[in-house]
């Protein structure tokens, strides 16, 4: 399945995405679907002046709602904790 087909430029998605630096730490994190700027066929994530590759690596979800239910699924809840 291409996973392109299931968004369009412009729409506001949430991932869950690792830190760079702790690969112990991640968080949810609000993206956009945009042209990717060095391929014009193609889509990427657009977050906090970054490109991402529009990837089956990437947990996508519709609605920060569904983004941090995931989260608390995958890494639980550390109280008092923001993720947002």
């Amino acid at each position: 399945m291409d996973l392109e087909q299931n968004f369009r430029p412009g729409e506001v998605v949430y991932i869950i995405i690792r830190n760079p630096h702790a690969q112990d730490v991640a968080h949810v994190q609000q993206a956009a679907i945009v042209q990717h700027p060095e391929q014009p066929n193609k889509l990427a994530l657009f977050s906090h002046d970054n490109y991402y590759p529009l990837t089956h690596e990437f947990a996508i979800f519709s609605t920060e709602e569904e983004a941090e239910m995931a989260y608390q699924e995958a890494f639980g809840r550390v109280d008092g904790e923001y993720h947002g």
